[in-house]
């Protein structure tokens, strides 16, 4: 699962379910859980001081992003900003908006997708694409599909997380509100002692936090992200 952090989850979340056509599974006070079609879920929690992204610079950098797919991602993309989002580029068949917290997120055209979008991948900034997407694939259990100079992917499972190469990256420091996280992975293990030490030898570190069913770490780009048991 994949966590955006808002000031204001209910209006986030609406927003998602009406452009994407996803299902809210789940709500709290501070989280706030939507389930896509092909089953990975996507959530947003509450951040009262969330300082949004200011895309494409790094000053206060996006960290993370979705890629979604449709057939139509123009049209798709007007719909988006008549429900509250903003556009800031056009690519050859994508466009780029941010969401009402300031997230950026990408609509891509896939012919044959929809009227429900699917999600591409999650995608990452990073300082070493490669590294980090190799950090993860032995983490998740995935493969790297892909590896260039803009970026890296792996795969398995049937998804997928992108890697994206960030010059002058400047990484998140959690909980500094000054430096978000952004958004943040949660990664279900069966034993949260063995997903600790495997962690730790792919060269996560432990950060203060979590509970009996959760621990935070960060990857080793700074990312923060939840083991859950």
């Amino acid at each position: 699962m994949v966590a955006f952090d808002g000031p204001d989850i209910e209006k986030l979340a609406d927003f998602y379910a009406a452009l994407t056509g996803w299902q809210i599974t789940g709500t709290e006070s501070d989280w706030i859980q939507l389930r896509t079609p092909e089953g990975p879920q996507v959530a947003f929690q509450l951040a009262p001081d969330h300082v949004a992204p200011r895309w494409p610079g790094q000053e206060h950098p996006q960290q993370f992003h979705l890629d979604l797919l449709i057939d139509g991602y123009r049209e798709a993309a007007e719909r988006a900003i008549e429900l509250g989002a903003t556009r800031l580029a056009d690519g050859t068949t994508w466009v780029t908006l941010a969401d009402p917290a300031g997230h950026p997120f990408d609509l891509c055209q896939r012919d044959g997708a929809g009227p429900v979008m699917g999600i591409f991948a999650v995608t990452i900034d990073a300082p070493d694409a490669q590294a980090l997407a190799g950090f993860y694939a032995r983490l998740l259990g995935m493969e790297v599909g892909y590896s260039g100079p803009e970026g890296a992917l792996v795969t398995g499972g049937g998804r997928s997380v992108m890697f994206q190469q960030i010059s002058n990256y400047n990484q998140p420091h959690w909980p500094d509100p000054t430096r978000p996280q952004q958004a943040h992975l949660d990664i279900a293990v069966d034993d949260l002692d063995t997903g600790e030490t495997q962690a730790l030898a792919l060269g996560a570190t432990r950060l203060a936090g979590g509970g009996e069913t959760f621990r935070v770490f960060a990857d080793p780009a700074g990312h923060p992200f939840c083991l859950t048991a």
